[in-house]
């Protein structure tokens, strides 16, 4: 144990995940799986969704994680509550840091609810917490969103991109069935130095874009899928140096494990297989993944972001908005 005190849950509680009427997965939690010779970073979980039967304290998850060896991961916020509770978590445990944001799908309704603004100046102030290091996950979602929602999500993101830029920190991209629209917006509005595109689900030429850029790719369970060859193939020619790795848990879970509960500790069934279609000896992929990691995030000892010169900069312009609420 960390001797960390259990931060306050979110407004509402720990969330569970939230499942059909007749749940057909085996919810029975997995054992833990062989360590990682080599302990790596989750750079993208959702600690606040419980999920299964043996259903995980997030303190829990994290000295689960250290055992199988993640020395570290980002939590990352969805909306205020979460965001909010992410940042605790990051001031509480040196094993966490924490991305702060609206979910793209949040967007709209907070538009309907005329809150938007609001809330986007209380990600806004989170974000320039010291150890808050990634604005996200924000971007755009066409799967859940029609064309009514499209402006709000644009608008959403556009921000997002501005408050990540404006403390010197990285970017998480959500995005789902949006890949030319967030390229567009990227280039057009101009990329944070360190953009993520979190749980990666393009092919190779999303790949390649990504590559010229130096934007990163960060793979989940869903890389291990057997019906995943275009991610693999994306993932064979991604630069090295662009490569993170991540579990959306309790979502996605790699095979061997797919549709039970997923937590930062089984991230060894992702890496051994990212190893694996890469040909490449699993030392040398881990050692990779952990300097990649730090160098979009920075280190896990550390108070401050890597580069806050542009922060620092703009401190004296970033939002004055007081007592915000959800």
């Amino acid at each position: 144990m960390s001797g960390a005190e259990r931060p306050e849950a979110p407004a509402g509680g720990l969330r569970k995940r939230a499942v059909g009427e007749r749940d057909p997965r085996d919810l029975e939690r997995p054992g833990l799986p062989e360590p990682l010779p080599i302990a790596v970073y989750d750079n993208h979980t959702h600690l606040e969704i419980e999920d299964g039967i043996d259903t995980l304290d997030p303190l829990e998850s994290l000295d689960l994680a250290e055992r199988s060896g993640v020395r570290g991961v980002v939590q990352v916020g969805t909306d205020l509550a979460t965001s909010r509770w992410s940042a605790q978590l990051a001031a509480s445990d040196p094993r966490v840091l924490a991305a702060v944001a609206l979910h793209p799908n949040e967007a709209p309704k907070l538009f309907a609810q005329g809150k938007l603004s609001a809330h986007l100046s209380e990600i806004s102030r989170l974000a320039a917490e010291p150890r808050v290091r990634a604005v996200g996950e924000t971007g755009l979602d066409f799967f859940r969103t029609g064309e009514d929602g499209r402006d709000a999500q644009i608008e959403a993101f556009e921000t997002h991109i501005d408050i990540a830029k404006a403390n010197g920190i990285a970017l998480q991209i959500h995005d789902r069935d949006a890949h030319d629209e967030v390229v567009e917006i990227l280039s057009r509005v101009g990329a944070p130095e360190r953009t993520v595109f979190h749980c990666f689900s393009g092919d190779v030429r999303l790949a390649r874009i990504c590559n010229e850029h130096g934007w990163y790719m960060s793979f989940s369970g869903t890389s291990t899928f057997k019906n995943a060859v275009p991610l693999r193939e994306a993932l064979q020619i991604a630069r090295p140096e662009l490569v993170l790795v991540e579990t959306d848990a309790p979502f996605l879970t790699p095979e061997p494990l797919r549709g039970r509960p997923n937590a930062p500790y089984i991230m060894p069934h992702t890496v051994r297989r990212m190893a694996a279609t890469l040909e490449e000896p699993l030392d040398d992929v881990c050692r990779r993944l952990v300097a990649n990691t730090e160098r979009v995030y920075g280190s896990w000892a550390d108070e401050a972001a890597p580069d806050t010169s542009n922060a620092r900069a703009s401190r004296d312009a970033r939002d004055t908005h007081e007592g915000v609420t959800a």
